[in-house]
């Protein structure tokens, strides 16, 4: 079984980081929000997968080859970002006839996916949201899914399409994203999965719902701090410093250097971070960031910054240096 993992979002809302590397690249709960997706399918077995890529997809293809030398990735890029159906489109020369599983690269899902992988049906994972306008939304009837609309004005039901599909029959899904391009259907101006999924059931395949209530987004500041804070509250990893008082849950990298501070409740500190006479919570300081005598609350501080001085929430970019006086 292979894996689609669409990452050539360029991440505006959460600029100024997506600057500097990509989304999928930030760093929550200790490891990039790819890693923990890589992690989760290969929890399931599978181990071979498409990504695809967009801008500094160049990095993107360093972290996977570094971080998972046994995971077998295929890379195509995506120059224009004209939908996720597009995506899908892209990447059908690498899909055999095997089942496949989409995985959207910007979320992350804590879900047991093995009855949906031994399934004999396609499956898609939705959850019931408030407010479903911002989604693709499932209509089912029977157990089954009958309809799959793109962000309706108006919709039939409040299960949101969260980003997870099993697909059993990957050459139908080739052939009607063949004609959803060809025709040049788009929903709000760009080929949309969600109306290729449509047209497989109109031509008799066969999809369930699956619930998903495990689903974190990382799309900005404050989705991806409360990400970080519930994978915390699941996995908090720490460590005895001397000098330094760690308030659960949090994560501290092995790397890290710290002294003379407290961290936490809700942070993660990054490989080679340094942090001394600092005061941190519900934040995320990055890889190799310096933070030196500062108070932050609800802040995230990017890659390779330094940070001086005192403030209570900032959201600061990679490669910066900010001083406070």
């Amino acid at each position: 079984m292979r894996a689609i993992i669409p990452v050539a979002g360029v991440g505006s809302r959460l600029r100024p980081h997506t600057y500097a590397i990509p989304k999928v690249l930030l760093n929550v709960a200790g490891k990039p929000i790819l890693g923990h997706i890589i992690d989760k399918i290969i929890g399931e077995g599978i181990l071979e997968g498409t990504i695809v890529v967009g801008l500094m997809g160049d990095k993107v293809i360093e972290y996977v080859s570094q971080a998972y030398p046994n995971f077998r990735a295929d890379y195509v890029e995506q120059e224009e970002r004209l939908g996720l159906g597009h995506a899908i489109h892209l990447s059908r020369k690498t899909l055999g006839t095997e089942p496949i599983l989409i995985i959207l690269g910007d979320t992350i899902f804590d879900v047991d996916l093995t009855p949906v992988l031994k399934g004999t049906t396609s499956a898609i994972g939705v959850k019931a949201v408030e407010d479903p306008r911002r989604f693709g939304v499932a209509e089912t009837a029977g157990g089954r899914i009958t309809k799959l609309v793109e962000k309706p004005e108006k919709p039939a039901t409040n299960l949101a399409v969260v980003g997870l599909y099993f697909i059993r029959n990957p050459n139908l899904l080739s052939r009607c994203l063949d004609d959803l391009v060809a025709g040049d259907r788009r929903t709000k101006g760009e080929y949309q999965l969600t109306d290729a999924l449509q047209m497989m059931i109109e031509r008799g395949e066969t999809m369930v719902p699956f619930m998903v209530e495990g689903w974190y987004d990382c799309g900005s500041p404050e989705t991806l701090l409360s990400t970080n804070q519930a994978l915390l509250e699941k996995h908090s990893t720490v460590r005895s410093i001397p000098g330094v008082i760690i308030n659960e849950p949090a994560y501290v990298a092995p790397t890290a250097v710290l002294s003379n501070c407290i961290i936490g409740p809700n942070t993660s500190v990054g490989d080679g971070a340094e942090i001394s006479d600092s005061v941190i919570r519900n934040s995320i300081i990055s890889g190799h960031a310096k933070v030196h005598g500062a108070l932050l609350e609800n802040s995230i501080v990017g890659n390779d910054s330094v940070l001086s001085g005192s403030y209570r929430r900032i959201n600061v970019g990679g490669a910066s240096e900010i001083d406070f006086f």
